[in-house]
């Protein structure tokens, strides 16, 4: 499902040049759930921006469901991340004047789909998360973890075939952390969704299937957690 093949980051700068990541290999199947952690700067936002085709690598490979991203140019890859892929950010990225329902349903409108449809499949979301009560709100008036569900909501209306998430408890106290970890669970259980999970939580990170350990942009071990 997801392939990632020696892949590198080098930035440069005109005196240096730093290996973000130094040669990743990695395979994920459809319906897996994988954590990645690390310390600061051992290349887990490099990976995981590279894997949501929001950078390029330096060299080496991606694959996502037998589509190489090296092979379709940059067009292609905005078709990859409004279909294919989910994200999830620490801070959330709700836009502060649209209402909970609005922000959900902005996916949808780059894909042109109707406004009766988006508002149906984005209230059904929200009633599913538990935010029925707050489609009318705007994210100022929602706690962090209500926040937070709204961006899930937004992540899984495309239907996508990978849920990239990034530090997302990062924000929530412990018990709005255990909530959010098990509500990316619940979504990977039930709907089959591949999801990779950067987090320093190591209580979140063991809601995952497989932890893998980023070390210096290397992956240094790997830990099989299970269902």
């Amino acid at each position: 499902m997801l392939e990632i093949i020696d892949l590198w980051k080098i930035y440069k700068t005109r005196s240096i040049e730093y290996p973000a990541l130094r040669g990743v290999n990695l395979r994920l199947e459809r319906g897996e759930f994988l954590a990645v952690v690390g310390p600061s700067g051992s290349g887990k936002t490099t990976l995981l921006n590279l894997i949501g085709a929001l950078d390029v690598p330096t060299r080496g490979e991606i694959i996502l469901d037998g589509v190489s991203y090296g092979s379709v140019g940059k067009g292609g890859l905005v078709e990859l991340r409004r279909n294919k892929i989910g994200f999830i950010f620490q801070t959330y990225n709700l836009l502060s004047q649209l209402t909970s329902l609005e922000n959900v349903e902005l996916p949808l409108i780059a894909q042109g789909v109707s406004p009766r449809v988006r508002r149906e499949r984005a209230m059904k979301l929200l009633e599913r998360l538990g935010l029925a009560e707050k489609a009318d709100k705007k994210p100022w008036e929602l706690s962090g973890g209500e926040q937070q569900r709204v961006a899930i909501a937004r992540a899984l209306i495309n239907n996508p075939s990978l849920i990239l998430a990034d530090e997302p408890t990062g924000n929530l106290d412990s018990k709005n952390a255990v909530a959010v970890a098990a509500l990316l669970r619940e979504v990977n259980e039930v709907d089959n969704k591949t999801i990779v999970l950067v987090t320093h939580n190591m209580e979140v990170a063991r809601y995952a299937e497989r932890i893998v350990y980023l070390k210096d942009g290397t992956i240094e071990k790997e830990e099989v957690v299970g269902k």
